[in-house]
């Protein structure tokens, strides 16, 4: 699963943690804000956070957060270059 990774839209800050079937939980300011569903490339889910049920109004920023999610590149983990140098390929 994809570890959680920060993205920024404007001046806000974001916390994403994605929980698998294209689900994430938001934090905006260091507070859980929301939870998303990717429904397609463009449109995204906010879901009820009582019962995690969809709630299919559009809304901007839900959408805005979901396209950064799908412009998210994650970095290279340097402890995993570092397990590579530790056992290089065998020829």
């Amino acid at each position: 699963m994809q570890s959680p990774f920060d993205i920024t839209i404007g001046n806000i800050d974001y916390a994403v943690f994605p929980e698998g079937e294209d689900k994430y939980v938001i934090f905006k300011d260091g507070i859980e804000y929301v939870h998303i569903q990717k429904d397609t490339e463009l449109q995204w889910i906010k879901l009820d956070p009582e019962t995690e049920t969809p709630l299919f109004e559009s809304d901007e920023e839900i959408n805005n957060i979901g396209k950064e999610i799908m412009a998210y590149v994650p970095e290279e983990d340097e402890d995993e270059d570092d397990l590579a140098e530790d056992f290089p390929e065998e020829n």
